[in-house]
């Protein structure tokens, strides 16, 4: 049975089960669904879409409440920076900034630096006054995080986040993921989560 999924998945249904070398259709239909809530759940923990601006642009406007030089995308890694505008506090309309010029992307660290005559400038404060519009994310998810997602699947459709589970009569007992009384990831999975957490 053919199962169509969510082009911002973060993995394909496929994928899952080929790594987990699952031949039978069963339960695509309900792995399907858990492979688009747990690639919900990564963007979120994450605070980045990691896939969903890959093709698409992101408009971002961005308040600037104190004297900086720098901004940082909310996505990331930047793929391109298509155009970047900036207007004074109060106005309408934008002026668009010219790149290595009026600024500079920093890849390395998705930070996009004001610059004046070759030198670092603050960005105008105020509510707004900076919009970026750029590609972002992971044309092809690396491979440790890919991982990590297939495994929460597992984790999700193995019910193994009940601590308590009776199966065919008897009891499973699973420890708490993070330690005791903690309400987390398993910390394999969190441990490579957190390499692509925006914070």
């Amino acid at each position: 049975m053919a199962v169509n999924i969510n082009g911002s998945d973060l993995i394909t249904l496929q994928t899952y089960k080929d790594l987990e070398g699952l031949k039978s259709n069963n339960d695509d239909t309900r792995l399907a669904a858990i492979v688009t809530s747990v690639s919900q759940l990564v963007k979120t923990y994450c605070a980045n879409s990691l896939v969903d601006f890959v093709t698409e642009e992101k408009i971002e406007n961005l308040n600037i409440e104190f004297a900086s030089s720098k901004v940082q995308t909310t996505e990331s890694p930047i793929i391109s920076v298509t155009k970047v505008e900036e207007k004074q506090a109060n106005a309408t309309s934008y002026n668009t900034l010219t790149t290595d010029t009026d600024y500079y992307v920093d890849e390395p660290t998705d930070t996009i630096i004001r610059l004046s005559s070759g030198r670092e400038k603050s960005w105008e404060t105020g509510f707004g006054t900076v919009k970026l519009t750029y590609k972002a994310g992971y044309v092809t998810l690396p491979a440790d995080l890919k991982l990590a997602v297939c495994d929460l699947v597992t984790y999700y459709f193995k019910s193994e986040h009940k601590e308590r589970r009776t199966i065919q009569g008897a009891t499973q007992q699973n420890p708490a993921a993070g330690g005791k009384d903690s309400i987390s990831f398993p910390d394999h999975i969190k441990r490579v989560l957190d390499f692509y957490k925006q914070y």
